[in-house]
């Protein structure tokens, strides 16, 4: 499948282009301000208009927003710049888009727990680039919402049933990401995961 990363320089976008490629995929990642030279890279600002994303964008199959701004430009690269590639996806006829977000982004009563305080604007910025993409596209969408990242070791394993918020290793999100792209019943949900005792693709299958 060819398949645009949209925010591969990042963390956890760089893990996702190497899983994605393992597996036979063409995967182009992109990047704003550092060129990628580990992989098949083209230049995508977030801060350009639908028309200049739809002109990079076609013949891509499907889509992965996993940029961030890191709290920097949260308005224009996570919100809107979200948006905005969720729009050019459409006007190309790019089915498949999977979006990653953040734990509870969603559900504003619990944006008072834990981590979740300290990350308020962020939270904004995901539950309305999340609810465009529920309510205001056809897009054939998947939206991953992960807990604190961190950098330990993959386990392999995860839940999808959180009722608090928890820790994942960026590999295991990487992990979790790449595997639902064929994931015919992932269309259409919301995917809340954190660190559990099944392995991903198991865990997968029973969504």
């Amino acid at each position: 499948m060819k398949i645009l990363v949209i925010g591969a320089s990042g963390r956890i976008g760089s893990l996702l282009v190497e899983k994605l490629t393992a597996v036979g995929n063409e995967v182009t990642g992109t990047y704003n301000s550092k060129k990628i030279d580990s992989m098949n890279a083209i230049k995508f600002d977030l801060h350009a208009s639908v028309d200049q994303m739809v002109s990079l964008m076609q013949g891509y199959e499907a889509v992965y927003f996993v940029a961030g701004s890191r709290g920097k430009d949260l308005l224009q690269i996570d919100l809107n710049g979200a948006v905005k590639v969720m729009m050019a996806s459409q006007r190309v006829g790019i089915k498949r888009f999977i979006q990653l977000s953040s734990a509870f982004a969603l559900k504003q009563n619990r944006w008072d727990e834990g981590y979740l305080k300290g990350i308020t604007d962020y939270n904004i910025a995901k539950y309305f680039s999340d609810a465009w993409l529920i309510n205001n596209t056809k897009l054939n969408y998947t939206i991953l919402q992960p807990s604190v990242l961190t950098e330990t070791p993959a386990t392999g394993k995860v839940s999808f049933d959180v009722t608090a918020p928890t820790e994942n290793s960026l590999s295991d999100v990487a992990e979790v990401l790449a595997e639902i792209l064929n994931k015919q019943n992932t269309i259409g949900k919301v995917l809340m995961m954190k660190a559990g005792g099944k392995s991903i693709s198991e865990a997968i299958a029973q969504v």
